[in-house]
């Protein structure tokens, strides 16, 4: 399994881009939380089928990255900047992507920075409606090999189903839900209330 952290200095080289870590609990979620602030950088885009050239980093952009307690899953979504104007086109959304990788578990490296350990499996949705569960040969491929145990495996695929049904049922209701803790985040941060800082 891959280890990947949360600050996103390794496959993203997000490494010198201000980043904030809190643990959070209030009625919206119980979980760590994590904000990377892209203050740099070219878009790059992905194509999905129904929302098309969709915006997943660059330059104003900002990566609200959730681990809920109890479940395998760390949730990105990948916020547009304020004038939600890329490149001459405006976006009527907040959210121009959501990218929720399933993990088998998470801590803390030495320096503080929070990771996890990724299962393969991830989900891809935007208000566009497209759903799309990814990267499912690579989950058989590493049990298949041993890599992964039967009840990661099946962990992995259950989890999965789990994400389809609790976030993309309603895609504004998961939007508004992470407007809000994006929100609560700021206030902390602006608070300076238990907040793990890196490159600020």
């Amino acid at each position: 399994m891959t280890k990947k952290r949360l600050n996103r200095d390794a496959k993203w080289g997000f490494q010198g881009f201000p980043y904030y870590q809190m643990r959070m609990d209030c009625d919206d979620f119980h979980g760590l939380v994590s904000i990377i602030h892209l203050v740099d950088g070219d878009y790059f885009f992905w194509d999905m089928p129904k929302a098309g050239r969709t915006p997943v980093c660059g330059k104003g952009m900002l990566w609200l990255q959730l681990i809920p307690d109890g479940l395998h899953r760390a949730i990105t979504a990948h916020f547009l900047p304020p004038s939600r104007e890329v490149r001459g086109v405006t976006y009527e959304k907040s959210v121009a992507l959501w990218y929720v990788d399933v993990i088998d578990s998470w801590g803390f490296d030495d320096d503080g920075t929070a990771c996890f350990r990724d299962l393969y499996l991830d989900v891809e949705f935007d208000v566009e409606g497209d759903v799309l569960v990814v990267d499912r040969d690579e989950l058989d491929a590493a049990y298949t090999s041993g890599e992964l145990t039967q009840e990661q495996y099946q962990t992995a695929i259950a989890e999965g189903e789990a994400i389809v049904r609790d976030l993309c049922a309603d895609i504004k209701k998961t939007q508004a839900w992470c407007e809000r803790i994006l929100a609560l985040a700021r206030k902390r941060i602006k608070n300076d209330d238990h907040v793990f800082k890196r490159n600020v």
